[in-house]
Formats: structure tokens, C-alpha cells, sequence
């Protein structure tokens, strides 16, 4: 794979944090900002492979519980559970 050089700009203390995590986890910061954009375009494939999950996501309440999930089987099932 052919690599070419780029600048970004920062704000210095992010870039302090940076390369202190960097050296933390014995890496360099093109490794890590690398890795990071792999991450960020393998999410948009995640559930390609997934129609009923996609149909799904966002039918559910943004603030629903597992206690509202839990009342749900109650009247549903009546105590049958």
C-alpha cells in the first residue's frame, strides 16, 4: 500500500494526549490515527449482512429500560415467564 505524508491541525493539548497514549500502548500516532479510521468505516459495515437488525434499530425508545422490557413480558405473558 503506497503511504503518502499529511498534516492536520490540533489543538496542542490533544496532540500532548496523543502521543502520551501512543507511547502508553507502544504505538505511533500514524499507527493509531490509522487504525482509528479503518474502525470508522468497518461501523458503516457492521450490519450490511443484517437486514433485520437494521429494520429494527431506532424502533425502540431511545430511553427505554430493562425494566420497561421486563413490564412488557409481565403483561404480555401474563406470569408466565
Amino acid at each position: 500500500m503506497e503511504r503518502t505524508k499529511l498534516t492536520i491541525r490540533l489543538p496542542r493539548d490533544l496532540l500532548q494526549e496523543a502521543k502520551r497514549y501512543a507511547k502508553e500502548h507502544d504505538t505511533t500516532l500514524t499507527r493509531l490515527l490509522a487504525e482509528y479510521l479503518r474502525h470508522l468505516g468497518m461501523q458503516d459495515d457492521q450490519l450490511s449482512d443484517a437486514p433485520i437488525v437494521q429494520r429494527l434499530s431506532g424502533a425502540l425508545s431511545a430511553d427505554a429500560s430493562i425494566e420497561d422490557y421486563h413490564v412488557y413480558l409481565e403483561q404480555k405473558h401474563g406470569g408466565q415467564t
